[in-house]
């Protein structure tokens, strides 16, 4: 555990050694902050609407907001996982640090958890800007809580689906645009089956649907804990961790 942990330091370090990690907290809080201020402007001149004309429903600030928001969230990270992931085994083959990392007294299972957990930090404080936005409405409103605790169960549950599918992609190439041109292309991919099987009812197109991450991050936003979906994201982040650890065998060997 301490050499994974010893990794996970390392691979941290790395991203915050150079800009990567400030330009991808930079941008995510830069767009999320746009969509907060558009949200609660369009929250607030419905709310004046709504008075105006005499009553109506009240207005939920965590459906008219912190939902939709953290579901926008989402879609930004589909753009930014790529980029923390295409360093992490492409980088290491390109300068040939893999056969020191390889040679290393350490497993290959330790090495791939060590490096997933550096990006999934990465990836947390990533997050972590959005909380600062969310955190205002908290002190300006009075939405409830839990919903949002479950929304960002399933964005990092998501994100770390994801940064596991990309660092399997990683061990694949030493170019790390390929690495991250391809990993953006399988997220996509991932994301756009739930459009292409919306209107199907055939058996194949429900298979195709449950594979998207769409369909499983849908239940979460809106503040519901689905044991099926917990269980898909935990499976893929699994699989792919394992075929990682194929991916790191081979490469042992042909080293």
């Amino acid at each position: 555990m301490s050499q994974v942990l010893l990794i996970c330091r390392k691979e941290l370090k790395s991203y915050f050694a150079s800009p990567i990690a400030y330009l991808l907290m930079a941008f995510f809080g830069l767009i999320f902050g746009f969509g907060l201020f558009t949200a609660t402007r369009d929250f607030v001149r419905f709310s004046f609407q709504m008075q105006m004309q005499g009553g109506g429903q009240p207005m939920n600030i965590n459906q008219q907001i912190i939902g939709p928001l953290l579901g926008f969230a989402s879609t930004i990270t589909l753009f930014l996982i790529p980029m923390i992931t295409m360093r992490l085994f492409a980088e290491e083959k390109r300068s040939g640090t893999i056969e020191l990392l390889l040679t290393s007294p350490v497993t290959d299972n330790q090495i791939i958890i060590g490096k997933w957990l550096g990006a999934m930090m990465l990836y947390l404080c990533i997050l972590a800007m959005s909380m600062i936005n969310v955190a205002l409405l908290f002190a300006w409103g009075k939405p409830d809580i839990k919903p949002v605790l479950v929304a960002y169960l399933g964005l990092i549950l998501q994100g770390g689906c994801l940064l596991a599918i990309g660092a399997f992609i990683s061990t694949l190439t030493r170019n790390q645009i390929v690495a991250g041109g391809v990993t953006f292309f399988v997220c996509l991919l991932l994301w756009l089956l739930n459009w292409a099987t919306s209107f199907d009812t055939t058996g194949w197109a429900s298979v195709v649907n449950y594979l998207s991450i769409v369909t499983h991050f849908d239940n979460f936003s809106k503040g519901l804990i689905e044991t099926k979906d917990i269980i898909f994201y935990l499976s893929m982040i699994f699989f792919a961790l394992f075929i990682t650890s194929r991916s790191m065998e081979s490469l042992r060997w042909r080293s």
